[in-house]
C-alpha cells in the first residue's frame, strides 16, 4: 500500500511538472512571437500603427488563463475542488449504490 502511495504522489507530481513545462514553453514562444512581430511592425510601418498588439492581446488572454489553470490560482474549480468532489462522489456511490 505504502508503494502504491509512493507511485501516486509520484505520478502527480510528474503530472504537475509537465504543467509547469507547458506553461513556461507557452510563455517563452510568447515573448519570442510578439518580440519578431513588434520588429516586423517597427520595420514596416515604424509605429504608425501597432498591429502586434492586437495578437499581444489575443494571445495573451489565453496565456493568462493558462496561467491561472496552471499555477491554481482559481478559488473556484482547482485541484482542491477536484479532489473534494471526487471524494464526495465516491461516497455517495458508496452510501447509495450510484451517482446523483
Amino acid at each position: 500500500m505504502e508503494d502504491l502511495n509512493k507511485q501516486n504522489k509520484y505520478l502527480r507530481a510528474k503530472e504537475r511538472v509537465d504543467e509547469l513545462k507547458k506553461f513556461y514553453a507557452n510563455l517563452t514562444a510568447y515573448v519570442l512571437v510578439i518580440s519578431l512581430l513588434a520588429a516586423i511592425n517597427y520595420w514596416t510601418n515604424d509605429w504608425r500603427y501597432m498591429w502586434f498588439l492586437w495578437a499581444a492581446f489575443g494571445w495573451g488572454i489565453g496565456l493568462f488563463f493558462h496561467a491561472i489553470n496552471t499555477f491554481n490560482l482559481n478559488p473556484f474549480f482547482n485541484k482542491d475542488w477536484e479532489e473534494r468532489k471526487i471524494k464526495e462522489f465516491m461516497e455517495k456511490d458508496e452510501q447509495k449504490g450510484r451517482w446523483e
